[in-house]
């Protein structure tokens, strides 16, 4: 099976050097050109993983026509992308990995709803889990969720994609596996702004669980299953964004804390933020499906609304109180 990599920031690039593991020869489009100068000639993404050798057997291209190529394509175009990204990409009949994690702003859609509406005749699976991208090219162990309706796509891509320092579990909760992967980001944020405003551990443990419950309530609302919830899909995840800087939301959120503002993060960044798109909508459709979601209110309400850190935190805690099951 000859993979192909849409995308080369920080996590295309991993995944590819993950699938060129065993000398197999992997195709990266990036639209970067010194990207690809340099993963083609110096071996090195320089620009968003730098430092970490690449594999000889990963080639870098501007031309996504290419893909025409490959047998499956891992897609790890940012969610507010994806829709233009695969508009462009020759899919027909391969098998689409959706590797992004988020929900499109504009529409409400989960990436699996932008890739089939595009892609109608393209089996779809989902991969997600507690990834930082650096530890995977570097090769240290990871386990990962790959979701799958099919159990035979399901089988050849972990077939293929597996080591014995990532771990792959399958699951045909797709549904389940993107809510994880989507409110994650919003609740990694929420835990950044806890830190920024030197708020302690407590505080962001009890942040930690009750976001958790907020991720459950509404993948059940969607279709999805409470115990992919708390797989690594779900809870994993969680864990691992809201507890370190080398995540992007939870840098973002800690910013927030510090008392910078939303658009100015956004705008200064090279790097995405997932969860700043995500929350917006993510609060809509939740209202929308009568979940309540206090904690991705709070996010929101910054993002969009321009709130400052410490009144929206005084009105998470002024929330009446209440049965921890509701």
């Amino acid at each position: 099976m000859r993979i192909g990599v849409i995308g080369a920031g920080a996590w295309g690039t991993a995944l590819a050097q993950l699938a060129a593991a065993d000398g197999e020869p992997v195709l990266l489009w990036a639209r970067e050109p010194e990207v690809i100068s340099a993963v083609n000639l110096a071996h090195e993404n320089r620009l968003f993983l730098p430092g970490i050798p690449l594999s000889p057997s990963i080639e870098a291209t501007a031309d996504v026509g290419r893909m025409d190529s490959c047998d499956a394509l891992l897609v790890v175009a940012p969610a507010q992308y994806l829709a233009r990204v695969l508009a462009r990409t020759p899919v027909g009949p391969r098998t689409l990995v959706l590797c992004a994690k988020g929900i499109e702003a504009s529409t409400g859609r989960l990436m699996t709803e932008v890739a089939s509406t595009l892609h109608p005749r393209a089996p779809i699976a989902v991969l997600s889990g507690p990834t930082f991208a650096a530890e995977v090219a570097e090769g240290k162990p990871t386990a990962v969720t790959l979701a799958s309706a099919d159990a035979a796509v399901g089988r050849a891509l972990t077939e293929r994609l597996a080591r014995p320092n990532f771990r792959i579990y399958a699951s045909d909760d797709v549904i389940g596996a993107e809510i994880g992967g989507a409110v994650k980001n919003v609740i990694a944020i929420a835990c950044g702004i806890v830190a920024g405003l030197e708020l302690g551990e407590n505080a962001r443990a009890a942040l930690i669980a009750r976001g958790f419950a907020e991720m459950t309530r509404f993948g059940v609302a969607r279709g999805g299953r409470a115990d992919t919830m708390a797989g690594l899909s779900g809870l994993g995840d969680l864990v691992l964004t809201c507890s370190s800087t080398q995540s992007r939301n939870f840098a973002f959120g800690k910013a927030l804390g510090k008392g910078q503002r939303a658009d100015q993060l956004i705008g200064g960044s090279t790097s995405v933020a997932e969860g700043a798109f995500t929350a917006p909508v993510l609060a809509r459709e939740a209202y929308r499906l009568g979940v309540e979601m206090p904690v991705v209110e709070a996010v929101r309400a910054m993002v969009e609304d321009g709130h400052e850190a410490p009144e929206v935190v005084v009105a998470l805690l002024a929330r009446p109180l209440r049965g921890e099951a509701s």
